[in-house]
């Protein structure tokens, strides 16, 4: 019995472990964000989505939504495909639309734990994030 207790005790853990890992919707994959950021006004709705949760296409309040978790787990949850296409965006905007990310940054890091956590990161793709403004 304690055999069969020991052996039942590792499948679990091993079942566990095996399991695949939860990701975001696929969904997301198949944007075209080239077409969204050769777009003043499509690029207009998704900062104003971000910044205010108002008017949102269904794609913009489903990314708003994920902004926390995303922040929080590291993205554990993105695709590899997902993870290189926010760095794309996340670079546009920084490099177009510097005082837009920041407003952004204030309601998603107030504490800027995050700027913080993924310097190392960014350093490495290149991407330069604007300073901060001195309240």
């Amino acid at each position: 019995m304690k055999t069969l207790l020991v052996v039942l005790f590792f499948a679990i853990i091993a079942a566990a472990w095996a399991r695949p890992k939860e990701l975001y919707t696929d969904e997301f994959d198949n944007i075209d964000e080239d077409a969204i950021l050769a777009s003043k006004r499509l690029v207009d709705n998704y900062i104003h989505c971000a910044k205010t949760g108002k008017k949102c296409s269904p794609d913009g309040q489903k990314f708003r939504d994920l902004i926390p978790q995303a922040l929080k787990t590291r993205c554990e949850k993105c695709t590899e495909t997902q993870k290189t296409k926010i760095k794309k965006i996340l670079k546009w905007i920084v490099e177009n639309r510097p005082n837009d990310f920041l407003e952004i940054e204030a309601l998603f890091d107030k504490t800027h734990e995050y700027r913080t956590l993924y310097a190392d990161e960014l350093k490495k793709e290149n991407i330069i994030l604007p300073a901060l403004k001195k309240a």
